[in-house]
């Protein structure tokens, strides 16, 4: 053990001495290296940084919760789009219905979307969103606020002209969010009272936008806006411990019957799971992560020749230095094991740049862009393993030449 941490620590100091006396050199066979992890680590890191900041609002959505709709969310070739127009909206009906049917329900709402002006005095929103929600939005999917509160059950049964802000808006009519409770603001002409702002949360990825929108009762809503042109969806959510594939299978026979579909036709309706967006967000990642080890592995292809050739140089330089040792005693698995060492040094050197220039890429995606990248402990030691098999491949010619000099013939030279 002490006489493999002895060629270790040789091998660390020749390493730098090289570094030090042939910096160009060095420089120019380490930037392959540096580029190959850069990115690779570079690309997985902020693939797999998108990917868990979409995953995470995927979760915000409920891991049982499942659209109902006509249209199928996952789209494709074959999916024609007028064949989904063709269907029926959703109905509030159909929710109540639902309910009373449904052993693993938690709770359903009916959700209307669609889009328009909202005014306060001189103060126009020209493209706001605008959703309709009943009572059960809370349970299905809990709005958080920065200030005032949820409409109450009277309001929702009265459909009341109140109103919940997003804090975008509130902050474009108002200045300050805090003064939107209380103001009434024109919504297609009907003045509306705002009795809540909706705490910032920014827009995912799905199309919920509530930074940039008004929520309204359902009733009032749809006093407004016509229905059939606010694309209506119900949202169910199931019960703890209920999968999704139960849930859909349920629901599934459930509309079935409520909209009395023969056995032989095809279904009028789609249930759309957040499961299902998550796992169609982990495969669209797949491809992304392969174009980036490959680009990474070609710049690594390109460093594992310059390593090698710093390594042929330097057992040229070294000969007479390794016929003395082989003289000595040396064994041929020590010199060869000391190059082998010495090359995936070189490597980790350069995986080093390769990481800082990630780090200085993370800052800046963090910082002026405003998008959270992570690099975590399984990427740094990917980075050490991928250096040193690198470092290996290089060197292992080369130290293996070494490793069969003859003595005599190495002092000579």
């Amino acid at each position: 053990m002490s006489k493999s941490l002895n060629i270790m620590a040789n091998s660390l100091r020749l390493t730098l001495q090289e570094l030090k006396v042939n910096k160009l050199r060095t420089a120019l066979s380490l930037t392959g290296v540096a580029f190959g992890i850069f990115c690779i680590i570079g690309v997985l890191a902020t693939v797999n940084s998108l990917e868990r900041n979409i995953q995470n609002e995927v979760k915000s959505l409920g891991s049982n919760t499942i659209y109902i709709d006509k249209w199928e969310y996952s789209g494709g070739p074959d999916r024609p789009q007028w064949k989904y127009r063709a269907r029926p909206n959703m109905k509030i009906e159909e929710a109540d219905m639902i309910k009373q049917r449904s052993a693993l329900l938690d709770d359903i709402s009916m959700l209307l979307r669609t889009g328009g002006s909202i005014e306060y005095k001189d103060d126009v929103i020209s493209n706001s969103s605008v959703y309709g929600i009943t009572e059960a939005q809370m349970t299905v999917q809990p709005i958080n606020f920065e200030y005032g509160r949820f409409f109450s059950n009277s309001e929702f049964n009265s459909g009341s002209n109140v109103c919940l802000i997003g804090f975008a808006n509130a902050e474009a009519l108002f200045g300050n969010t805090e003064r939107a409770l209380g103001k009434q603001i024109d919504v297609k002409g009907r003045k509306t009272t705002v009795v809540g702002v909706i705490r910032k949360e920014g827009k995912n990825f799905i199309g919920w936008d509530y930074d940039n929108c008004i929520m309204l009762p359902y009733k009032y809503c749809k006093q407004i806006f016509p229905i059939e042109w606010s694309n209506p969806v119900l949202i169910a959510k199931g019960k703890e411990g209920v999968t999704p594939t139960a849930l859909i299978n349920e629901l599934t026979g459930i509309m079935r019957q409520i909209r009395r579909i023969a056995p032989k036709q095809e279904d009028n309706f789609s249930l759309n799971s957040v499961e299902a967006f998550s796992k169609a967000i982990s495969e669209s990642f797949v491809m992304l992560n392969v174009v980036g080890a490959v680009i990474g592995g070609i710049s690594l292809i390109v460093g594992m020749f310059g390593i090698a050739n710093i390594m042929f140089v330097t057992v040229k330089e070294r000969t007479p230095v390794i016929g003395l040792k082989k003289a000595i005693g040396a064994k041929k698995a020590s010199i060869l094991f000391e190059f082998l060492m010495e090359a995936a040094l070189l490597c980790i050197i350069g995986g080093a740049f390769g990481l800082f220039f990630v780090y200085i890429l993370t800052l800046i995606l963090s910082g002026p862009l405003k998008f959270p990248v992570y690099i975590s402990v399984p990427m740094l030691v990917t980075t050490v393993i991928i250096c040193i098999v690198v470092g290996i491949l290089a060197g292992i010619i080369p130290a293996r030449r070494a490793a069969k000099m003859d003595p005599v013939v190495a002092i000579r030279s």
